[in-house]
C-alpha cells in the first residue's frame, strides 16, 4: 500500500507481535438502556460513501450508493471515560488492554524517564507499545483521566465496546447508521459541516495541525484528546464525529460494502470498521477525518485514539 494511504492514527496488535493475553471469564448482564444522552434519527435513504478524487479507493469509500436506514437512536457524543467507569463500577469489567498489559500510545505523550517497558512499533515508529497503558491509565504508569472525566474513553477494544454496550442495553452503530449520523442530513458534504474545513478560520473538529508527527501547533486547542462534547455539533446534534477518536462500528471491514469482496483478515483476526478519524489525522498523511473515510482494526486492538458511541433501535 502506498505510504500516503496508510492510516497514520491506526495501529493493530496482529501488526506488532504475539502476545500473552490473561484470560477471565467475564460475565456482563444487559439492562434495559436508558435514552438519555441520545437523539432519535428518523432514518430513510442517503448517499453513502465518496467518488471523490480525495477519498482513498484501497478504502472501499466509493462508490457513491443509495442506501436505506431504519430509524435508530444514537448517542450526542462518544462514551465518556466517566461513563466507562461507571460500567467498570457496576461489573468489574477489565479491558483487553489491562489483559494484555500494555496498549499503544502517541510517542510525545509518553515521559522521557517513563518508569515501565516500551516497544516502538516499526512501521508507524509514532506509537510506543506502553506498559499498564489502559482506559484509566491513558499514557501508561503514572497516569490518570481524573481531569478528563469528560473525553472519550480511549484504550478500548472493538470487544470491549460490545460489552459496554451490552451492559448499558444498546449497541454499536452499524456502518450506514454511523454515516447516515455522522452526515446531519447533508448531501455528500466532505465533513459534517460542509466542504470548507474551517469555515470563516473557525476549527469544527479535533485534528492534527502542523508537520506529522513532529509538531502539532494545536491551532484547535488540543493536542490529545478534546472533551467529548466540543466544537459545533452537525445537523442532527451529534459532537465530534470528525477527529478527536476513532469509533468503532458493528460492521466486519469490507472493502465492497455489499459484502461481495472481504478485506483479508490481519493474521487471521477479523476486521471491524473504524471510522470518523481520530486527533493524529492530517491533510497530508492521512485525511480520514472526512465523513466518507473509513479504516479497520482487529478486534482486540486498542490505542489512545480508539472510541466509540452507541445506538439502540427503534
Amino acid at each position: 500500500m502506498d505510504e500516503k494511504k496508510r492510516s497514520c492514527c491506526q495501529v493493530s496488535r496482529s501488526d506488532f507481535m504475539s502476545f500473552n493475553k490473561q484470560e477471565n471469564d467475564q460475565n456482563i448482564q444487559e439492562n434495559i438502556a436508558s435514552e438519555d444522552g441520545m437523539i432519535l434519527l428518523d432514518g430513510g435513504e442517503y448517499l453513502m460513501g465518496t467518488d471523490d478524487d480525495e477519498g482513498f479507493k484501497t478504502d472501499g469509500e466509493g462508490p457513491v450508493q443509495k442506501v436505506k436506514v431504519a430509524p435508530f437512536y444514537i448517542d450526542i457524543h462518544t462514551v465518556t471515560n466517566q461513563q466507562f467507569k461507571k460500567f467498570v463500577d457496576d461489573t468489574g469489567y477489565k479491558t483487553e488492554a489491562e489483559q494484555y498489559g500494555w496498549s499503544f500510545v502517541f510517542y510525545q505523550f509518553v515521559p522521557k524517564d517513563f518508569p515501565g517497558k516500551l516497544q516502538q512499533v516499526p512501521q508507524t515508529p509514532w506509537w510506543l507499545a506502553t506498559e499498564q497503558a489502559y482506559w484509566y491509565q491513558p499514557e501508561g504508569i503514572g497516569s490518570t483521566i481524573e481531569d478528563r472525566m469528560d473525553h472519550p474513553v480511549i484504550h478500548v477494544s472493538w470487544n470491549d465496546a460490545v460489552a459496554y454496550c451490552k451492559w448499558a442495553g444498546k449497541r454499536l452503530p452499524t456502518e450506514k447508521e454511523w454515516e447516515y449520523a455522522a452526515r446531519g442530513s447533508l448531501e455528500q458534504k466532505k465533513f459534517p459541516w460542509g466542504n470548507e474545513l474551517t469555515p470563516n478560520g473557525e476549527h469544527y473538529c479535533n485534528i492534527w495541525q502542523g508537520e506529522f508527527p513532529q509538531n502539532n501547533t494545536e491551532d484547535d486547542g488540543f493536542i490529545g484528546t478534546a472533551p467529548a462534547q466540543s466544537f459545533p455539533p452537525n445537523g442532527y446534534g451529534l459532537y465530534n464525529v470528525s477527529g478527536n477518536v476513532w469509533e468503532w462500528c458493528a460492521d466486519t471491514f469490507q472493502i465492497d460494502r455489499n459484502g461481495k469482496i472481504d478485506q483479508k483478515p490481519v493474521n487471521g483476526d477479523i476486521l471491524k470498521v473504524m471510522r470518523g478519524g481520530s486527533y493524529l489525522c492530517h491533510h497530508s498523511y492521512c485525511n480520514r477525518y472526512r465523513v466518507a473515510a473509513r479504516s479497520s482494526n482487529t478486534v482486540d486492538s486498542s490505542s489512545g485514539n480508539i472510541g466509540f458511541r452507541c445506538v439502540k433501535s427503534v
